[in-house]
């Protein structure tokens, strides 16, 4: 059995759980709502303050499903209580990052600019202090939309070996490769 999916959902107070017919379920809570469509063949089971999720058989597919449901319905419930939050840094000369309202100005050592609009779910914030690296603050109550966003704004100018130079995660450790070294006469 799916270690993960056989593990319970806590639900906390003020967090609501309804599944509809069609199997798909709803959690509203203080920081929104989120809704996700679950395959047929997976049953979703509140009993009191718990999320049970339930496969028929122990068919590849089904043992796989049962685990990665399991987590898409934990990771909503705890959106919807604590929410989610990506810190970027900007490390090179010159990078800038400023925001307008959801609309993301990244200056990244190209010839131009990229303006990013994110979307609404999403709180984006920036900093620039000085001797430190400008960083990117996202945050939101949907984890997949949160870290899809976050990957698409890493692939803009993603950190290289050598020097460092680009967006990285915050306490992300990058894999650093030597130069070239003088050649011996």
């Amino acid at each position: 059995m799916s270690r993960v999916g056989k593990s319970p959902i806590a639900i906390p107070a003020g967090v609501t759980v309804t599944v509809s017919n069609d199997n798909v379920v709803t959690v509203k809570g203080p920081n929104g709502e989120l809704q996700q469509a679950v395959d047929a063949d997976i049953k979703v089971v509140q009993e009191g303050a718990e999320l049970l999720v339930q496969r028929p058989t122990d068919q590849k597919r089904h043992k796989a499903l049962h685990g990665l449901y399991r987590a898409l319905l934990n990771n909503m419930v705890v959106g919807v209580t604590t929410g989610y939050k990506v810190v970027q840094e900007l490390v090179g000369v010159g990078y800038r990052a400023t925001n307008t309202g959801n609309t993301l100005d990244l200056v990244l050592g190209y010839s131009h600019h990229y303006v990013f609009e994110l979307p609404k779910e999403i709180k984006v914030t920036t900093t620039a202090d000085k001797g430190k690296n400008p960083t990117i603050i996202l945050e939101s109550n949907d984890k997949q939309l949160i870290g899809q966003v976050a990957a698409k704004i890493r692939s803009l100018r993603a950190p290289e070996p050598y020097k460092g130079k680009g967006i990285k995660f915050a306490g992300e450790v990058l894999r650093r490769k030597a130069g070239k070294s003088a050649s011996k006469k």
